[in-house]
Parts: C-alpha cells; sequence; structure tokens
C-alpha cells in the first residue's frame, strides 16, 4: 500500500477528507466559542462584584 493510495481512499478521498475537515472545524469552534465565553462571563462576574463593593 502507497501513500498516494492512502490519501486517495479508494477513490472517497473527497468525502473522507471533506468529514475529517469539517470534524476538525466544529470541534476547534465548540472549544473556542466556550472559552471565549468564559472568558466574556468572568469578566462580566468581576464587573458585577465591582459595582456592587463600591
Amino acid at each position: 500500500m502507497s501513500l498516494n493510495n492512502f490519501f486517495a481512499m479508494g477513490g472517497y478521498a473527497a468525502y473522507v477528507w471533506s468529514a475529517y475537515g469539517i470534524s476538525f472545524i466544529v470541534l476547534f469552534l465548540n472549544i473556542f466559542l466556550a472559552v471565549r465565553n468564559e472568558r466574556k462571563t468572568i469578566d462580566e462576574l468581576k464587573k458585577r462584584l465591582g459595582s456592587n463593593n463600591k
């Protein structure tokens, strides 16, 4: 089995590699958006706690 045959995936390369790509994008966005929302929530809570102490 050559490397070229592996990447061709028996003629189904477009489907297989696009599925890998879409899965990677979805996982990346899931992590990225979760971290961004966590930071936004923490900043908002810090603002609320800071205004309550004054």
